[in-house]
This record gives structure tokens, sequence and C-alpha cells, in this order.
């Protein structure tokens, strides 16, 4: 699959599962809201604490499978490697991330101190392979 068409489809279809590796090379799971940035990146935010972000940080190899919405149908599974953004830096992504998804923010302040008080970081992915081409 064309990686700029899979790219698409994850623009329109945020609900994904990101698998990670565990330091024992199992893999690890983890249900999250996938937005993406202008460059064609996929972004996701998560606490510093998170499983996910700990598995990242030691290998940043990381694999989506994105759904829609009615969950049977189109899907697309997408892999690339991961950097994580932290705090302070992420915080003009996290507000991205939130546009991307949700729209404007009624409080941006509160929306900030909430990020702050979460720990929250953008786990950003450059997409370089992607599937499938057909549907079995």
């Amino acid at each position: 699959m064309d990686i700029g068409r899979a790219v698409g489809f994850i623009s329109g279809n945020p609900r994904a599962v990101l698998a990670t590796a565990r330091s024992d090379g199992r893999p690890q799971l983890s249900p999250v809201v996938a937005a993406v940035d202008a460059d064609g990146r996929v972004l996701i935010s998560t606490r510093e604490t998170a499983i996910k972000a700990k598995n990242l940080a030691r290998d940043p190899r990381a694999s989506l499978c994105v759904m829609n919405d009615g969950f049977f149908g189109e899907w697309v599974q997408a892999e690339g490697n991961a950097e994580l953004i932290h705090l302070p830096e992420a915080l003009p992504l996290l507000e991205e991330y939130y546009r991307r998804i949700s729209g404007e923010h009624p409080d941006w302040e509160d929306y900030r101190a909430a990020m702050r008080r979460d720990k929250r970081l953008i786990v950003r992915i450059t997409i370089d392979r992607a599937g499938p081409d057909v549907s079995g």
C-alpha cells in the first residue's frame, strides 16, 4: 500500500491499536487515538509513565492497526519508528493533536495545565511501511 494512502486513511480514522515491543520481545498492545500532522507523521498522546512510552524509549519500532468506525471493512497496518517528545517541547504538539482530533478546546489554559499535570508526551511516528493492499 502506498504510504500516502495509508496516512490519508489514518487522518480520517483515528481509532487504532499501537503495538510496541516489551523487553522480552513480546508485543504490548494499546488502544490509542491517532492524528496525522502536516508532514504525514502520526501523533499519539500518552503519559510519561505509560508502558508504551517506556517500550518505545527502549525500542522505537511501532506498528499501528487502524480501523474504521464500523470496525469491519477497510483498515490499515502502518509501521515506522517513533520518537518521544517530552514537555515542555510537546505542548504545541499536544495542542495540534487535540485540534486535529476534536477541534478547538473551550479552555486552552485548562488543557495545558492538564497536560502538565498528567505528564503527557507525544509519540510521533514516521511511517515507512503500510498495508494491506487487498482484503482477504
